[in-house]
């Protein structure tokens, strides 16, 4: 007579198919950042195209993307997105348990600013005229003052000033500009005299000294847990490589060097922010370091591509941009740079997870998003 082996009693099938399932959903859940209802009541997202999502989809400007290949990934397809799918905010938004993205303001309305508004504007710099030669855009500041107007009719929906106070002192704020004014300024000095008038280190100061106040406008009208979003390696991008390197893979140092000098200033903005207002919360993400990692370890990640976009044109991809209607590559999960200046998808799973849950004690200072959320 056959001895039943222990994993044939029944409870123990049962006890197996049960622990199966809870695995799996567990792992369903993180990846959709859904269980129940989200960690904060609304999100509010301020940047550049690296998370504009259709804010510049009808102004007059060459900064635009709402055209295939653009969004060739995304389930709404083109809609204004830099990249073939999902953007970091997008991630975020997923993980922190929203049942849909965040709007962009060109189009929220009604109640749906309840759950939050993205502000960000392709070509946008903390600089006023940061990108100008791309035609229109909204600035840093335009953004903020979009977001006072978004603030004034939620305090008409609430009812009172304090019911929306304390509404959006719960809520998230992800914060991402810099990259154009170096991109789109700085390092542009055919159309830019900021080279000329500033040392690198002076200008990272001027820079750090405008985001503040616009740090303080947001405060002022309610924010209360702010995401300040270093910016990335705008010296490995596509179009840096084509034009400015020799072999068409070593990074432009001095533009680097001169991100990294920003990114450091203003880690030390979230301490000073964090000392000079004790209700609010402030963390730095080292989008730079994450991006340094993929660009170290592509095969840890299933990138094969680093230097070149999936989509564009000329040495790199990256001479000019993706084109409307261009057929992109096929492989699109096995690429770094979705175009000469954006990451694909692929990428920005990666930076908009370890934002949110740091995967490296340097992803996040001095903690997390997802930390962030539930004080």
């Amino acid at each position: 007579m056959r001895m039943a082996r222990v994993d044939d009693h029944p409870h123990r099938r049962l006890f197996m198919v049960c622990a199966t399932f809870v695995s799996m959903l567990s792992m369903k859940l993180f990846i959709n950042g859904v269980s129940g209802d989200p960690q904060v009541p609304c999100y509010f997202i301020f940047g550049d195209s690296l998370v504009d999502n259709g804010n510049n989809n009808n102004i007059a400007s060459l900064a635009r993307s709402n055209y295939l290949p653009y969004g060739i990934d995304f389930p709404q397809g083109p809609t204004g997105r830099f990249s073939n799918g999902k953007t970091t905010v997008d991630v975020i938004t997923q993980l922190l348990g929203f049942d849909d993205y965040i709007p962009p303001h060109a189009t929220a309305s009604g109640e749906q600013i309840l759950k939050g508004v993205n502000f960000a504007s392709a070509a946008a710099g903390i600089r006023e005229e940061t990108g100008q030669q791309l035609g229109g855009r909204i600035s840093f500041n335009g953004q903020v003052n979009n977001y006072k107007n978004t603030v004034s009719q939620i305090v008409n929906i609430l009812g009172d000033e304090d019911s929306a106070a304390s509404y959006l002192s719960k809520c998230m704020y992800t914060i991402g500009l810099g990259n154009n004014d170096y991109l789109n300024n700085y390092f542009m000095p055919l159309y830019y005299s900021t080279s000329n008038r500033y040392t690198p280190d002076q200008y990272a100061d001027v820079l750090i000294q405008e985001y503040s106040q616009q740090i303080q406008s947001l405060y002022n009208f309610g924010a209360r847990k702010m995401a300040l979003i270093g910016i990335g390696q705008i010296g490995c991008s596509p179009n840096e490589l084509a034009n400015n390197s020799p072999d068409g893979k070593t990074c432009d140092g001095k533009i680097n060097s001169a991100n990294q000098m920003f990114n450091g200033k203003l880690k030390s903005l979230v301490d000073q922010l964090n000392s000079q207002f004790s209700d609010a919360h402030f963390i730095y993400i080292n989008a730079y370091d994450i991006f340094q990692d993929m660009l170290d370890n592509p095969a840890a990640y299933g990138f094969r591509v680093t230097n070149a976009g999936c989509c564009g044109v000329g040495r790199n991809n990256g001479q000019i941009t993706c084109l409307p209607m261009q057929q992109p590559c096929p492989n699109r999960n096995e690429y770094l740079f979705w175009d000469a200046y954006h990451p694909t998808e692929a990428a920005n799973i990666v930076v908009g997870t370890r934002s949110y849950r740091a995967q490296s004690a340097s992803d996040a200072y001095p903690y997390d998003i997802q930390h962030l959320a539930q004080l």
